[in-house]
């Protein structure tokens, strides 16, 4: 009998047959409050109506023009409405299925355009699986376990981990950027590093925000020696830390971003962008791919930004971040043993526990058992991310702080 890959490791026992909003319904009708939101996808919620709509009336128009074939007016429009929203003087756009697929495209354009073969990645990374993406990945170790060596040219360089540490977060960035510099001078020199490449919020690695400084310092290593500052904004742009993109609290600008997840509400889709003086750079014939720009799900991410703009949901994500940072903090005030650290921006939040990945694996059984649904990160499991539907409301967030609490007991942990 045919199977899925046992490797498919399953964070939970649910089969989800329907959503609506920030819940998901099993076959019995049981409902579970999402707040993994499909790994930070469908940020307007479960089938929002306005994204069925346009998703029901493309499909019966237009579902799939090949774009390097033929051109459709969706593609077109969402280019024109990322421009308006993207971050610096970032104009011009490659779009593919994954997040993968735009780190990878982001790296050949940073190496086509600056003629240098380096890049230079952070502790605790996570840029996709496909090998140039793996390679520039260093979130977990099973990642990688026995597909080494790597793709060359990938240097490794701290993030200013301050949890971790165990210092100021001054302290940290100071020591984090004096390991860079030293980095470029004992093994990939400037001249020979083609971009740098940072997520402004760690996402597999532990939901751990880069420092503002810390942000400011490699913009301006990158001006400074021509390197190209490319920001994956796969899990953090589209209003999940409460600002459109996760950069935007720096003010810094960015060379190149690479965007998925919350672009189109669960329907495949990436994009690479960059200044059209540096997209012009690229080679002939180095972009491409059968289902980047899908005509369908063009309409879904156009959807999704009315949604965004139309409800409010950059400035919700950042109150009811607020609301739920304060909730977890008071959680480890009552707890201090158990919860090591609370973080975060806006929907994008992490509990780190300390205790072993198989304690923080039962707390997240439990949870599930209490009707809440919940994801791990971190290189051990021990870190529990909270990542709701940016549509979430006050009283979800509260529903969700009393079923954690309870799945806490439950598991032999609060008492």
């Amino acid at each position: 009998m045919a199977q899925l890959s046992p490797h498919l490791q399953q964070a939970t026992g649910v089969t989800a047959v329907r959503g609506e909003g920030c819940y998901l319904f099993d076959a019995e009708g049981r409902r579970y409050l999402d707040f993994t939101s499909g790994i930070g996808v469908t940020s307007t919620g479960h089938c929002h109506p306005t994204v069925v709509e346009a998703v029901r009336k493309q499909a019966g128009e237009l579902i799939h023009g090949q774009y390097t074939t033929v051109m459709h007016p969706g593609l077109l429009e969402l280019t024109g409405r990322l421009g308006g929203v993207a971050p610096g003087n970032i104009d011009s756009f490659f779009y593919a299925s994954a997040g993968t697929e735009a780190v990878e495209a982001a790296v050949k354009l940073a190496k086509q355009a600056t003629g240098r073969t380096n890049v230079v990645v952070f502790q605790g990374s996570f840029h996709g699986r496909s090998t140039g993406a793996l390679s520039m990945t260093t979130s977990k170790v099973a990642y990688r376990a026995g597909l080494q060596p790597m793709m060359g040219g990938v240097f490794v360089a701290p993030f200013p981990y301050v949890y971790r540490y165990g210092w100021s977060e001054d302290e940290t960035v100071e020591f984090c950027l004096r390991e860079l510099d030293y980095l470029f001078a004992t093994q990939t020199a400037p001249a020979e590093t083609a971009a740098v490449v940072i997520e402004p919020i760690l996402g597999e690695g532990g939901y751990v925000p880069a420092p503002d400084a810390f942000l400011h310092g490699l913009r301006e290593r990158c001006t400074e020696h021509g390197m190209l500052f490319v920001v994956d904004e796969v899990q953090t742009g589209f209003g999940r830390t409460g600002t459109f993109w996760g950069l935007d609290r720096a003010g810094v600008e960015p060379d190149v971003i690479t965007i998925a997840k919350g672009l189109a509400s669960g329907f495949p889709l990436s994009a690479m962008g960059a200044t059209s003086e540096i997209m012009a750079k690229a080679w002939p014939g180095s972009q491409g791919g059968t289902y980047g720009g899908n005509a369908v799900s063009c309409a879904a991410a156009l959807a999704t930004l009315d949604v965004i703009e139309s409800e409010g949901l950059v400035a919700n994500a950042e109150q009811r971040g607020k609301e739920l940072l304060e909730d977890l903090r008071g959680l480890q005030s009552a707890y201090p043993g158990l919860i090591g650290d609370v973080r975060g921006r806006g929907l994008m939040c992490a509990l780190e526990l300390n205790v072993d990945a198989g304690a923080g694996k039962a707390i997240l059984h439990e949870a599930e058992a209490e009707g809440l649904l919940l994801l791990p990160c971190g290189p051990t499991g021990n870190i529990v991310r909270w990542i709701p539907p940016l549509v979430v409301t006050a009283d979800q967030i509260q529903d969700g702080i009393a079923a954690f609490a309870r799945a806490t007991a439950r598991a032999g942990y609060l008492g």
